[in-house]
C-alpha cells in the first residue's frame, strides 16, 4: 500500500550531493514530493528532509540505494516514529478593502500573519503541517491567489530520541 513517508538524510555538506540524491530517486522512478536542504547541528554536515510516496518495500530500496552513496551518513525514517513536522508557505492574495476583513478571518483562524499589504493585495505567511497549509489555501482559492510558495516538509523526532 502506497503511503507518504518523511525521510531525513545526513549528508556531509559538498557540493553536488543534493544532486546526487535527488538524481537516484529519478533514476528509480520514485517522486519527491518535498525536499529541504540545511545545516544540521554537526560542522560539515547538512540535514535532507524528503517527502516521499510509496511502499514500504520502496522506501527499503531508497534507503539501500541512499547509503551506496558516498556523502550519505544517516537515513533516518521520521514517518515511522512520532514526529513534529512542519512548513512554511507565502501567499499573495488578491484583495480589494472590500474583501480584507473576511480574509483576515481566515488568517486568524489559522494562526497565520499577514506580511505585506498592498494596494490590491495582501500576502500571508502560514506555518504547519501540510494539510493545515493545502486547507488555508483552498480557503484563499475564492479570492484569487496570486503568488504562492511553499518551503516544502521539514520535520525532527519528537522527544529524547
Amino acid at each position: 500500500m502506497s503511503m507518504r513517508h518523511t525521510i531525513a538524510v545526513l549528508v556531509n555538506d559538498q557540493p553536488g550531493v543534493l544532486q546526487r540524491v535527488s538524481g537516484l530517486f529519478g533514476r528509480r522512478g520514485f517522486n519527491i514530493e518535498s525536499i529541504t536542504v540545511g545545516q544540521s547541528e554537526e560542522a560539515g554536515l547538512s540535514r535532507m528532509v524528503i517527502v516521499t510516496i510509496g511502499d514500504d518495500m520502496t522506501l527499503e530500496q531508497i534507503e539501500k540505494q541512499l547509503y551506496k552513496l558516498i556523502d550519505v551518513i544517516k537515513v533516518i525514517n521520521l514517518s515511522s516514529k512520532p514526529m513534529v513536522a512542519r512548513e512554511l508557505a507565502l501567499i499573495k492574495v488578491s484583495a480589494e478593502p472590500a474583501e480584507r476583513p473576511e480574509i483576515l478571518g481566515v488568517v486568524e483562524t489559522f494562526r497565520a500573519s499577514v506580511v505585506d499589504i498592498g494596494s490590491g493585495s495582501i500576502m500571508v505567511q502560514v506555518v504547519g503541517d501540510s494539510s493545515k497549509i493545502d486547507a488555508m489555501i483552498e480557503l484563499l482559492k475564492p479570492y484569487g491567489i496570486r503568488e504562492l510558495s511553499r518551503t516544502g516538509v521539514t520535520a525532527m523526532i519528537r522527544g529524547n530520541a
